[in-house]
């Protein structure tokens, strides 16, 4: 026994022992007699211990059970007592109460009304609180960190429980060890004592003491804190159970949440599932290195092996992935059977836990965490709709290499993570692309991004969701909390309905002034077509100058050659060099297009009402000069080119005849012309050259006062007819009922309608509404004089047309056709080809999932129309209507007017010449409105032919001007002044209030806003310009133009076949846009042009005497467009003077036609100096036979309508 006991060695966790060999040679004389339970441990001299080296780890071990046990009896005891004392104390009271009422004598006194002389009041007041409450209260607020003494407390509880259980680790089994001398022991007794203290404040603050008592918290400390005691008294210490103290490792989380350490929802649950797990782990490591370092009981502690407690923990990792090396294994039995159970429970929680914690990493790792700005680069926000179309184009433009270098970096923040495609478009721009997951709605969120020092933050919407006003109303949350976080950023929202914009005036931190602009795709996208109406092919120029187009050069001498060199021009914007100082604004644009190649179409100028207020001036004419710091809106093909404006010196590059030679001089007067190192676009984005409020409606205007209407035409107007909206920016009328302009189509068939638009709208009850008013107010703007107005008429469903004419009521000229688009006898009705624009629109195009069938009923409709044949006889009433205008002449304008109004053929025998625009949702369906294109289902939208001509419109265009309006937030000013016929914030404020124009007295004030210019087209095969239409410079065109009308030329409206030696029937034509000088013209062609606004054309339809004009135009020192003087059409023949004549009668006849459905037109709106001649006879003969002939298309238009 002795033997075997002498080759036994006690280990301790990764420490030798001493044998007890050594322990005999100290001892010789000792004769020890042991049973099989007892075994010898190693002690050392100089510590006293139980001479024999019986091991005591039953001390320890009933310790913990008697404190366990022994306070659990105490709590059962106690409550069944005071169970016991309730019980017993119940019944007495209620014997009491049964004495009281029977004894009404001492209800009195039980009432406390009667009460004897030495009674004393022992009613304690119920809102009093004792001090037990008290107390158990304050341990609570300690226990829980709500206080900074019990935060401090709980820091220094989650240290102590970590220190103390790896200092456990590295201890041995069981060693004899002095209190007074071992310091580990005495770092543990205080410990402990800690521990004691806080268990304390625990059991105080329980409200149920025996739940308390049985919680893992509880048995921890009852395992580890006793032993502590037991070990000073035996001066020895055991391991034992203390490895339980891993488990308080579990409330790790519960700890950093007191601490408002953690505080998202994936921070918590992944430190909870860490916590879980690693606590389980080590804590089952710890009873294994307990029983394989001592061994089994019933084996007398022989089959012990030892193993260190890292070992442990990697044996118990094995074993929990299943993987099992083999090399570590458990050979006690009270291991191996612990192994067999732990298995079960390990390997679930190992297959659970890892998983969820390796994806809570892994996604924290790539969209979590924090922006870091990078010095000397700015960030801007991008949330909203992300999805691989709205970022994929929103980034085409944002980082075009036109631009100036783009020193930003953009941050996109969306909740939902990137799918694989819009994250391979994120790792393509790296370098200046970032993402993130979250919301602009959570402020931490917001903080992650660092927006409060973020450039912008830009918010995109959804244009394909079924519900508009949802989405704006997410858009405009959106902003509310943005702003609320940081009051000063400069937001940039997309917003789908007009109305809504009303909603972002109600947030106080808004502020245009500061930068602050909502896009409105409602508006933008009705006021390009309605301007299509007006200019056709305009919305396609328009739309490729405010987007970022490459140069794609082409050989081939084909259409496509001219239009791609146009759709590489963009609008820029710089300051002017002080050499344009005191010039006029003809001249500096005659001096940059010539010199230059610069186009240069506005200027922003200081207001002579104020010299703080900045306004922009489209094409103002001779009165404006140039100031010192004018800044000029530029169409150019880089931005490089631009510089040359702000470049040029008179002295210096006046002899440069090559304009790429144009660079900084070294002139003083250049170098102190300008001392701010700001750039423009820096300039325009703090907001110091924006507009305010006061002054928007002038914003066109030229404010001379020789410009306002003269005292003859004062006279002759009514002051007290409302004529236009209160800001005199529109034409208006008082409300009518929707019954007054509806026409049957019998009604609409005996109407002569010519030179009207006709709007196809799909919709019904349930559709959204597209907001028609937009499309309307271009088409009613006040530059325009009343006879000049396009007649406007609505084809489409009642229902819906109803819920839009809240907004249409206050709009003169305006009728109605209860109708659908689809049935080509209510198109023949409404005089579909007699029209001067076909405007098709469908409110339920977001209503089907299918991107492809999004456009069905507008592709259907525009295929019907172009199908459809008219009889020749129509022809003659388009020619009545016409009054049989002179190709290439205005129908509204003086017979000299060079203007060209949508010309066509006299007469129209096919829908194809008919034009229409349509409006597309998805892009790819383009390819499906022209029969004879070759156009592929993936050719971008800009370099298809029915965009090129004008013929299809999308929304998608308008993403461009997110990043426009970011790099320079005038050109949304201006886009938005030019397509909106003179929509100011003025006029927003005015609709947000009543949602309807209100009419307003004519004052010289209000007739000033009428002053401003607008787009026309120009024609050449006649007209003082014909000597330039047949083979001339498009330059000489340009001068031509602006020092004689001041009429601003920028682009071509060409024939698809022009370039082609042989003739062609194609009327298709296409847009060139800022043709060089040496471009060729033909006469087909017609030009866009910025027309100044005609006062004489309001006082005559048909002719102005020279002498009115001369003197109108000595006022002005400027001639007027309509004001062409007579002498240069002396060539005319006599045939047309008689055609004139015919003209007036025929026109005379339409008028009083028209005024039958249209009868808001004022009858003295404007006295008119008309001659009314007698109408040839053999206009007379045409007339008669059309009437005879008229009464057989009735009964056509039935039958049609019924197959």
């Amino acid at each position: 026994m002795l033997a075997e006991a002498d080759a036994t060695v006690t280990h301790g966790s990764g420490n030798s022992m001493m044998s007890r060999n050594n322990y005999f040679n100290k001892n010789p004389d000792s004769s020890i007699s042991m049973s099989k339970m007892d075994v010898i441990i190693p002690f050392s001299p100089d510590v006293p211990c139980d001479n024999n080296g019986q091991r005591m780890w039953w001390a320890f071990l009933a310790s913990s059970m008697v404190t366990f046990f022994g306070g659990l009896f105490i709590i059962l005891l106690w409550r069944t007592l005071k169970y016991l004392w309730t019980v017993c104390c119940h019944c007495n009271i209620k014997k009491k109460e049964a004495q009281k009422v029977n004894n009404p004598a001492n209800s009195q006194a039980a009432d406390g009304t009667a009460k004897g002389p030495d009674e004393k009041d022992e009613v304690v007041p119920a809102s009093e609180v004792g001090w037990m409450t008290s107390v158990k209260d304050w341990a609570g607020v300690m226990i829980s960190a709500q206080t900074l003494t019990g935060r401090v407390l709980v820091r220094v509880m989650n240290i102590y429980v970590t220190f103390s259980s790896f200092c456990l680790f590295y201890s041995p089994i069981e060693s004899c060890q002095n209190f007074y001398k071992d310091f580990t022991l005495q770092i543990d007794m205080f410990f402990n004592v800690f521990f004691l203290l806080y268990f304390g404040l625990r059991f105080i603050a329980a409200n149920d003491k025996l739940w308390f008592w049985l919680e893992v918290n509880s048995v921890v400390d009852f395992f580890t804190v006793p032993p502590v005691f037991v070990s000073v008294y035996l001066n020895r210490s055991w391991l034992g159970l203390r490895f339980l103290r891993a488990l308080r490792l579990i409330q790790f989380s519960e700890i950093l949440q007191f601490l408002n350490i953690l505080k998202t929802s994936n921070s918590i649950k992944l430190v909870n599932l860490c916590s879980i797990f690693i606590s389980t782990w080590l804590t089952a490591a710890g009873f294994i290195h307990l029983v394989e370092n001592s061994g089994d009981p019933w084996e007398n502690f022989q089959n012990s092996q030892s193993l260190s407690y890292w070992e442990c923990v990697y044996l118990l990792m094995v074993t929990m992935s299943t993987v099992g090396y083999g090399d570590v294994y458990a050979k006690t039995t009270l291991g191996r059977l612990f192994m067999v159970f732990f298995i079960l429970g390990g390997l679930a929680m190992f297959a659970r836990y890892v998983p969820e914690i390796a994806a809570l990493i892994l996604n924290r790792k790539k969209y979590g965490g924090s922006y870091n700005s990078t010095r000397g680069r700015k960030h801007i926000v991008v949330c909203g709709h992300i999805t691989l179309e709205s970022v994929s184009n929103f980034l085409k433009d944002f980082l075009h290499k036109d631009r100036d270098d783009v020193n930003v970096e953009i941050v996109f923040l969306h909740n939902i993570s990137p799918n694989l495609e819009l994250e391979a478009l994120f790792k393509r721009h790296f370098t200046q692309v970032e993402f993130y997951q979250g919301s602009v709605l959570n402020p931490h969120d917001l903080a992650r991004v660092k927006i409060e020092s973020a450039d912008a933050c830009l918010i995109l919407a959804n244009k394909y969701c079924p519900d508009p006003d949802a989405e704006d109303a997410s858009n405009i949350m959106r902003v509310i909390s943005i702003k609320n976080y940081s009051p000063k950023i400069r937001i940039i929202t997309q917003m789908l309905q007009y109305h809504n914009k009303a909603h972002l005036l109600n947030i106080p931190s808004w502020n245009w002034k500061e930068g602050d602009d909502a896009i409105c795709l409602a508006e933008l996208k009705a006021g390009f077509i309605a301007q299509s109406c007006l200019a056709q092919g305009l919305s396609t120029m328009l739309a490729n100058l405010f987007s970022m187009r490459s140069f794609i050069e082409i050989e081939e001498d084909t259409w496509q050659k001219y239009y791609l060199e146009g759709v590489a021009n963009e609008m820029y914007t710089e300051y002017l060099s002080s050499a344009f100082v005191g010039l006029s604004f003809p001249a500096v644009c005659e001096l940059c297009y010539v010199k230059l190649k610069l186009l240069l179409i506005a200027i922003e100028n200081k207001s002579e009402l104020g010299e703080s207020r900045l306004v922009i001036l489209i094409n103002p004419g001779n009165h404006v000069k140039m100031q010192e710091g004018t800044l000029g809106f530029f169409i150019a093909s880089d931005a490089k080119e631009v510089k040359r404006a702000f470049f040029y010196c008179k002295a210096c590059h006046d002899d440069i005849t090559d304009p790429k030679r144009i660079k900084k001089c070294g002139c003083k007067r250049l170098e102190d012309e300008h001392p701010s190192t700001l750039s423009p676009k820096k300039k325009q984005r703090n907001g110091g050259m924006r507009n305010s409020p006061n002054n928007s409606p002038n914003m066109m205007s030229r404010h001379d006062p020789l410009l306002i209407p003269g005292n003859e035409q004062m006279e002759n107007m009514d002051m007290n007819l409302k004529q236009y909206d209160s800001t005199g920016m529109f034409h208006w009328c008082p409300s009518k009922e929707i019954e007054k302009v509806i026409l049957t189509r019998s009604e609409a068939s005996m109407t002569v309608l010519s030179g009207h638009v006709v709007v196809c709208i799909f919709g019904d009850v349930t559709s959204a509404l597209v907001g028609l008013r937009n499309l309307v107010m271009p088409l009613r703007a006040s530059n325009f004089h009343y006879h000049e107005l396009k007649p406007i008429v609505f084809v489409g469903s009642l229902e819906y047309l109803r819920r839009e004419w809240e907004t249409l009521h206050n709009f003169p000229k305006v009728s109605i056709l209860p109708g659908t688009p689809l049935s080509r006898a209510d198109l023949r009705a409404v005089n579909i080809n007699l029209c001067d624009m076909c405007v098709i629109l469908s409110a339920n195009q977001n209503n089907i999932d299918d991107a492809s069938l999004q456009d069905k009923e507008c592709i259907l409709a525009s295929l019907n129309i172009k199908s459809m044949q008219f009889d020749d006889s129509i022809g003659l009433l388009q020619a009545n209507s016409q009054g049989f205008t002179p190709p290439g002449m205005d129908r509204s304008s003086p017979d000299s007017s060079p203007v060209h109004g949508l010309a066509r053929q006299a007469s129209v025998t096919t829908g194809a010449n008919i034009p229409i625009i349509t409006e597309l949702v998805n892009d790819s369906n383009v390819q499906f409105l022209d029969q004879d294109d070759d156009d592929d289902p993936d050719t971008e939208l800009y370099l298809t032919q029915p965009f090129a001509c004008g013929t299809a419109f999308a929304v998608s265009v308008l993403d461009s001007l997110m990043s426009a309006t970011y790099f320079n937030d005038n050109i949304l000013t201006l886009i938005r002044t030019l397509v909106t016929g003179g929509a100011t914030p003025e006029l927003e404020a005015l609709l947000a209030e009543e949602n309807a124009l209100q009419g307003g007295y004519s004052t010289p004030q209000t007739l000033a806003n009428r002053d401003r210019c607008r787009v026309a087209q120009l024609a050449l095969y006649d007209g003082p310009f014909a000597d330039l239409g047949d083979g001339g410079c498009y330059g000489d065109l340009f001068c031509k133009a602006l020092k004689t009308y001041n009429m601003l030329c920028f682009g071509i409206y060409r024939l698809r076949d022009a370039h082609l030696a042989t003739p062609s029937q194609c009327t298709k034509r296409y847009v060139i846009t800022n043709p060089p000088y040496e471009f060729e013209l033909v006469p087909t062609d017609l030009i866009f042009c910025l027309m100044q606004f005609d006062h004489n054309a309001g006082q005559s339809r048909t002719s102005l005497s020279h002498s009115s004009h001369s003197s109108h135009s000595s006022s002005k020192k400027s001639s007027s467009v309509h004001s062409i003087p007579t002498t240069n059409r002396q060539n005319r023949s006599s045939k047309a003077r008689e055609a004139g004549h015919k003209q007036n009668a025929t026109r005379m006849n339409r008028m009083s036609q028209e005024r039958k459905w249209f009868t808001d037109e004022p009858e003295n709106a404007y006295p008119r100096n008309i001659q009314i001649k007698p109408m040839s006879t053999h206009m007379a003969n045409q007339v008669n036979q059309y009437k005879s002939t008229s009464s057989l298309i009735p009964p056509i238009r039935e039958v049609e309508d019924e197959c």
